[in-house]
């Protein structure tokens, strides 16, 4: 309580400290973005951590403030895929329609257990969700399949309430998530990421919301500009920065053969699995 207090105190300095280090989060959120060529939040929510962790951000809440912090930057990533896509007419509306109801409850869901629940589950999450992903890069083939058709209305209900919670609880808009479900079920990779960029609406959106008000009774443990568990700070520079750098990473995957990143990328998300699952074993570190 003291050192947050001291810091409220003395804010400037502390603030141009901060938008320093949040610049350079930015550079690598933009290059690994782009690089990898994924809307960011499995990118952005690992650099946030180390972030807040030199800011000395309390270890109970350090974790909640990067997954809010990260959905809340991804909102006009999302929102401007979305919009590029449906004029193409890739998106599967069928989809939209029947997960934008579950999707939000499942990001509701993710708000409400960042407000009442340990850092470590957000860690344990990232970990899971991530070695499932990085699973499909390293080692998927393009034959696997759960089936020709999607699944019934119940069932694809359920699925979109677990993309909603898994998207909250990681920190992401879901594109991955989504992407490597509705290829299992022999959709278009086309088909697949445009529908992943309109579900990434509601949850970016949602997410920001719930995460915000989920931290307000935490206020005392946040860094300045914090409105509950987003940081002003971090959306208002890594977003411009990152999206600013970020087709230099672009560039420069265009170079390299698609296998190369995933594999990179795959070995990325490893890293950073690890790096939580070290953190929850050791903490503090």
């Amino acid at each position: 309580m003291g050192a947050c207090c001291a810091r409220m105190t003395v804010p400037l300095a502390e603030l141009v400290e901060l938008a320093a280090a949040v610049i350079a989060a930015g550079i690598v959120t933009g290059l690994l973005a782009g690089l990898f060529g994924i809307g960011g939040g499995a990118v952005i929510v690992p650099v946030l951590f180390e972030l807040f962790r030199m800011y000395q951000v309390p270890e109970e809440v350090r974790m909640q403030l990067c997954v809010g912090t990260s959905l809340a930057i991804i909102i006009p990533t999302a929102w401007r895929s979305y919009q590029a896509h449906q004029a193409r007419g890739l998106v599967v509306p069928e989809v939209l329609r029947l997960w934008t109801v579950p999707v939000i409850l499942g990001v509701a869901a993710g708000s409400l257990a960042a407000a009442v629940a340990p850092a470590g589950l957000f860690k344990i999450a990232f970990a899971a969700i991530g070695g499932v992903i990085l699973t499909k890069m390293l080692f998927g083939r393009e034959n696997w399949v759960i089936g020709s058709e999607l699944p019934s209305r119940p069932a694809m209900r359920v699925y979109g309430f677990v993309m909603g919670l898994a998207s909250a609880l990681m920190g992401i808009s879901g594109g991955s998530l989504v992407t490597m479900l509705l290829t299992l079920y022999r959709r278009t990779i086309h088909e697949a990421v445009a529908t992943a960029s309109g579900i990434g609406v509601p949850i970016t959106l949602a997410g920001t919301l719930g995460y915000a008000l989920a931290g307000l009774p935490h206020q005392r443990l946040l860094p300045p500009l914090s409105i509950g568990f987003v940081s002003v700070i971090g959306v208002a520079m890594i977003a411009p920065v990152s999206s600013y750098v970020a087709p230099i990473g672009a560039r420069l995957a265009h170079r390299l053969p698609r296998r190369w990143l995933e594999i990179g990328f795959g070995l990325f998300l490893l890293t950073a699995s690890a790096r939580f699952v070290l953190s929850l074993l050791y903490p503090g570190t």
